[in-house]
Formats: C-alpha cells, sequence, structure tokens
C-alpha cells in the first residue's frame, strides 16, 4: 500500500500542516526539511501531482520561453533559476521559441493549457498579445532581459544604456572617433537601450552620431558576420567596433579573421558576454559582462513571491553590467601638428 502524507507525519513526529506546507513549497525550518526528506525516502512517498493540481489549482511548474535555447546568456540564466524554483519544489517547463513570433505565441499557449502556475518570458513579440491569456488569468508574468511598454509585469533587465555608454567612452578616451556599432533588431528594447547609450557617449564626447557606422544584426553569429563585413566595406576609415551580444560578438570575430585583419592593430573591438570566448580569443577580447547568476535569482525569487500571493507592486529591477579588460583595443595616435 502507497505511503501517505499521515506516515510521513507520524515516523518524523511533525504535523500534518507542515507536511503539507513542505509537499506545497512553503518555507520551513531546515531540520525539519531533513525530516521530511529523509521520511519520504524511506517510505518510498510519491506525491499525485494530478490529484494536487486539482485539489489546490496549482500544478508546481513554471514555463519559460526564451528566443534561442543555445543562447549562452539564457542558458546561464536557466541555469540558476531552474535551480531555485526546484528547491521550493517547481519543476519548469522550457520552450525555445528560435525567435520567431509565431513560435513563441504557440509556445506560450501550450504553456497555459498546461496550467502552468506562472511564465518567464524573453520576449520576442513587442506588443504583449502573446501573454494575453496570462493576464486574463492574473498569473504572474516575469519578462527578461527586455521590457514591453504597456504591460504591468515584472521584469529583471540590466542598465544596457549605461553599460555600452561606458563601452564607447574607453573607445573614445582611447582616441577612436569613427566607432562602428553592430546593434540588435531595431524593434527589440535591448537593441534600442544599448544603440541609445552607443548614440549619448558619442555626443557628449562632441562627435556627431553617423548612421553609416550603425549596423543591425539579429543576434546571431551569421548577422554578426555579415555587419562586420557591411561596416568595414562601407567604412574604410573605422577604427573600433563595439558588438552589442554575443553570438554576434562570435560572428565579428570570425568575420574579422577571414577578411584577414587584425585585432587591434587594424581595428579594435569591444564585444559583449562569455567570459571563455573572450579570455579564448587572441588577442583576448574586451567584452561587457552582465550578471546572468543574479538575474536568475531574482527571477526566480520574483516567481516564488508573485505565486504565494504577494501583491506588492509589479518590479522593474535594473542590474549592472561589469566590464571585462582585454588586449583588443589599440590607442588611436593622434597626428601631431
Amino acid at each position: 500500500m502507497a505511503a501517505t502524507i499521515k506516515d510521513i507525519a507520524q515516523k518524523t513526529g511533525l504535523g500534518l500542516a507542515t507536511i503539507s506546507s513542505y509537499l506545497n513549497g512553503g518555507n520551513l525550518r531546515e531540520k525539519n526539511r531533513e525530516k521530511i526528506e529523509q521520511a519520504i525516502k524511506e517510505l518510498n512517498f510519491e506525491v499525485n501531482e494530478t490529484a494536487r493540481g486539482l485539489k489546490t489549482n496549482k500544478t508546481k511548474t513554471i514555463g519559460v520561453v526564451i528566443p534561442e535555447l543555445n543562447n549562452v546568456f539564457c542558458a546561464e540564466i536557466i541555469i540558476e533559476m531552474e535551480d531555485i524554483l526546484r528547491q521550493h519544489g517547481y519543476a519548469t517547463i522550457i520552450c525555445d521559441c528560435r525567435t520567431n513570433k509565431d513560435i513563441e505565441k504557440e509556445a506560450i499557449d501550450f504553456l497555459y493549457r498546461k496550467r502552468v502556475d506562472g511564465i518567464i518570458n524573453m520576449p520576442v513579440n513587442v506588443d504583449g498579445n502573446h501573454l494575453k491569456s496570462f493576464i486574463k488569468a492574473k498569473k504572474p508574468i516575469i519578462l527578461i532581459d527586455r521590457k514591453i511598454n504597456g504591460l504591468d509585469c515584472d521584469c529583471v533587465l540590466v542598465d544596457n544604456l549605461t553599460a555600452v555608454k561606458d563601452a564607447i567612452g574607453i573607445l573614445i578616451k582611447n582616441g577612436h572617433s569613427k566607432i562602428g556599432i553592430i546593434s540588435g533588431p531595431e524593434e527589440i528594447f535591448t537593441a534600442q537601450e544599448r544603440l541609445l547609450g552607443y548614440r549619448l557617449a558619442l555626443l557628449e564626447a562632441g562627435i556627431v552620431p553617423e548612421e553609416r557606422f550603425i549596423a543591425h544584426g539579429d543576434y546571431t553569429i551569421q548577422g554578426g558576420m555579415k555587419c562586420i563585413e557591411e561596416l568595414i566595406k562601407k567604412n574604410p576609415d573605422m577604427t573600433a567596433v563595439f558588438v552589442s551580444n554575443y553570438e554576434m560578438t562570435m560572428g565579428t570575430v570570425i568575420g574579422i579573421n577571414e577578411l584577414g585583419i587584425k585585432i587591434p592593430e587594424n581595428i579594435s573591438v569591444i564585444g559583449f558576454d562569455n567570459i571563455e570566448f573572450a579570455r579564448a580569443c587572441k588577442p583576448k577580447l574586451a567584452i561587457v559582462t552582465q550578471p546572468t547568476k543574479k538575474i536568475g535569482v531574482n527571477v526566480a525569487e520574483i516567481m516564488l513571491n508573485r505565486i504565494s500571493g504577494n501583491p506588492e507592486d509589479k518590479k522593474i529591477l535594473k542590474l549592472q553590467t561589469g566590464f571585462l579588460n582585454g588586449n583588443s583595443i589599440q590607442e588611436v595616435k593622434l597626428p601631431s601638428i
């Protein structure tokens, strides 16, 4: 005969309410948690998730929809938040929408039918219509990295504007004025913020931004290769380039190598994310680094807080980036008068 929570209570000496709180992801004293987990193991106790879901109207699952599962930035965030959610008894269903708006909408609808308790989304759609079912059901929605104007939900972002502004400032301090940028898709919030940081850094240094130095990629390796080839062909006077995400940074380095151009002798480069890749490059690449672990922790904690019924105002949390110095920036000597 299968074990019940009464058997666990008898074995541990704890009350049914405490056992129930554990099984539903509640906060317990560590010693009580250890007792319950040991009893579950010894009794081979299994939770009937279907029955519990029907009774509580909760499935103990969280839906996650991201643009690209093989994106390092996405993967690192997922690993961190999944660990925390699992510790609180929640499983995740992760959907990769291939940066496709239609697939993203299908994934959100699928997760709604699966009755997930909340949704975590790095949105491709910029109008928020794909999230209507969750909005109507008043289920928690957390956006990562990208904000949707007019959508009242929690967001965990990084300060993209300041990150890029500071990075361009480093190039300017090294004498560069003909600076290119490989930006993201024009409709994406993150890309808009990073491009604005680029423009502001130039303007504050007395440099007029020129459209010829701006290329819009699609956040892929191929996109980075295409953009750097276009920028170099169009701008033989360009001395430096900033690349606004990891995949396009990798594509930029590949493109530069295939063109037979040397970093930093012929062009200085600042990239985005992935410390391992930056260190593997020769020369070592200077990059903006994002706090992926902090993003994952905050997303998980906010979700758990919302599921518990906390009614506080929606949060827009903006985290600071870092900068990893490298050998990919060369000082431009101003001509002597």
